[in-house]
């Protein structure tokens, strides 16, 4: 795998210039560093971007959906990310999932988790938690603690094989997520592998998940197996996506590249900018969707509800079970 190359405009190159000019040409000797330093010999570029608009969710939960609206219903394997923004006493009560896996990340405040298997916790900023709900899981999801409590939520597919197996957990708190830091770009390692080090995570479907951060300046080249459908999700500030002449993609945007060896990401402006790369391989799969249900025909979206409903197949636990209310 190609190595990944990150770098800022060395101080030398601009001590000396006044004013504007020191920034002007801040920015041109980056785009100049930029085509030198990419050695991708497919580079990515952006072929659609969807804006995350407000929508309710859950009981009175906001959420920014990008993937899973009628602009981007599915990028395989992804089936949605939600930004979420919530206070409470809104948010995510008693909810049903089968087939797929939901990876909760929260980037501000707390959420509490129960389930009816007895699963209990709370992951707080920085926390991940990737859940795998194969053959059903009924759970809550709500705010822990005062404010307003942010994150995201992504939700992938399983493959056929995969979405009867038992559901289990992958909890890692923030300490535990792999972090690297290199001339102004700082990435934790959700998923996947980048600058030299990988993530514990067991991805059933082959996945990237990055966190990045780039100080004013800096820029990133992260490589991506070329046959992955990818895209990039902005949390903060502008980032110039696959060419240095780019114009640049704002907050709440998400970005679905080409296919190619690698991305090239810059930031030219004067904050920081903060970003997930999101990479995954294709199922190349039939997908039948019904709310937290997801499976491959008609025929099994019928018999999942027919499960749920009469609490049998995955769901025997749900007859008694009630979420315990959060104080």
């Amino acid at each position: 795998m190609a190595t990944l190359l990150v770098g800022m405009v060395p101080r030398s190159m601009y001590l000396r210039l006044p004013g504007n000019l020191q920034f002007l040409n801040r920015f041109r000797c980056i785009s100049t560093m930029a085509e030198q330093s990419s050695s991708f010999q497919k580079p990515r570029h952006v072929l659609k971007k969807v804006l995350a608009r407000p929508q309710y969710e859950g009981d009175g939960a906001v959420v920014r959906r990008s993937i899973g609206r009628l602009e981007l219903k599915r990028l395989d394997p992804f089936l949605l990310l939600d930004e979420f923004s919530v206070s409470s006493p809104a948010g995510f009560p008693d909810h049903p999932h089968r087939g797929f896996e939901t990876v909760t990340y929260m980037l501000q405040g707390a959420f509490t988790h129960q389930d009816f298997a007895g699963h209990k916790g709370t992951i707080r900023t920085g926390d991940l938690q990737w859940m795998t709900a194969g053959r059903g899981i009924i759970h809550s999801e709500m705010p822990a603690g005062e404010g307003t409590q942010k994150g995201l939520q992504l939700w992938i597919n399983l493959s056929a094989k995969e979405k009867m197996i038992e559901p289990r957990y992958q909890e890692l708190q923030k300490e535990d997520v792999k972090r690297a830091e290199k001339d102004g770009v700082e990435v934790r390692v959700i998923a996947g592998e980048s600058m030299g080090i990988k993530s514990p995570v067991y991805t059933r479907t082959p996945t990237m998940y990055l966190d990045f951060t780039l100080k004013p300046g800096a820029q990133v080249h992260q490589p991506v197996p070329e046959s992955w459908n990818a895209f990039v999700y902005i949390i903060e500030g502008e980032a110039v996506i696959g060419t240095a002449n780019s114009s640049p993609a704002a907050t709440h945007q998400a970005l679905v590249l080409s296919h190619g060896d690698g991305l090239s990401v810059w930031n030219k402006s004067t904050k920081p900018l903060r970003f997930v790369l999101i990479g995954g391989q294709p199922l190349n799969e039939p997908v039948v969707q019904y709310g937290p249900f997801v499976m491959n025909t008609q025929a099994e979206i019928d018999q999942t509800i027919e499960d749920y409903h009469y609490c049998k197949n995955g769901f025997e636990k749900a007859q008694h079970w009630k979420s315990e209310t959060l104080p």
